[in-house]
């Protein structure tokens, strides 16, 4: 059974989403702050955190940019939960390390697709061992890891996923719709913005000029293309 943790102080929504999910087969931790939030996830081993953003002593972004910054945390799949549904708001959780974002008022129907997608695109995908190879840079479909010139590159669940989807097609123009549909587990509501908002964020990690990049490459108009081994030697 999944655990958990779903930082919101709606009290309210709080006992209807954690009933929902409980009913749906899910474990269910709640805090109403940041702080009763943190002493959870340092006591507890958690498969999800629901964060919203507007909390009693802080803001939801400063704390995902301090899970990020935590080794513990930094690939915790998190959701985030919020009235501020400002397609800015969305961009800048995103870069945060944010894998998916849920604005309020939402149906619970789709906050469970949410959270199964999320879960399943953080599970190891069983029988892929698989290491694709370019260059100095690795990508471990059975570890759910990148690596540059023998680092772990650091990336969300999410971003490892998209950049697995490029990376086994190399020299192959995707256009966002075909990524959107590769992307296994992924919510069909998601906008086409996020796409661009990860790729900035993988080539920070793996590219050795991110202003320049040589890996993850856009084609104008039509997409991304994953640069083909013999590009990169």
């Amino acid at each position: 059974m999944s655990r958990l943790l779903l930082i919101d102080d709606d009290t309210r929504l709080t006992e209807m989403v954690g009933g929902y999910l409980r009913h749906n087969g899910f474990e269910v931790d709640t805090a109403a702050t940041l702080a009763a939030g943190r002493e959870q996830l340092r006591h507890a081993q958690h498969d999800a955190l629901l964060l919203d953003l507007m909390l009693p002593d802080g803001d939801g972004l400063d704390f995902t940019r301090e899970l990020r910054a935590e080794p513990r945390t930094r690939r915790l799949p998190l959701l985030m939960l919020t009235a501020r549904g400002e397609p800015m708001d969305r961009i800048v959780g995103l870069e945060l390390g944010a894998d998916d974002y849920l604005p309020k008022p939402f149906e619970p129907r789709e906050l469970l697709a949410r959270v199964k997608a999320l879960l399943r695109r953080a599970a190891p995908d069983v029988g892929e061992d698989e290491v694709l190879r370019f260059g100095r840079l690795e990508v471990d479909l059975g570890a759910r890891q990148a690596r540059l010139a023998g680092a772990v590159c650091d990336l969300t669940s999410h971003q490892f996923e998209l950049l697995m989807v490029l990376a086994r097609a190399p020299g192959r123009v995707l256009s966002r719709d075909q990524i959107m549909d590769m992307l296994k587990g992924h919510p069909l509501e998601a906008f086409d913005r996020s796409i661009d908002v990860h790729i900035s964020r993988i080539r920070a990690v793996i590219e050795d000029d991110p202003k320049n990049p040589k890996r993850v490459l856009t084609v104008r108009g039509a997409g991304y293309v994953f640069a083909k081994k013999q590009d990169l030697a």
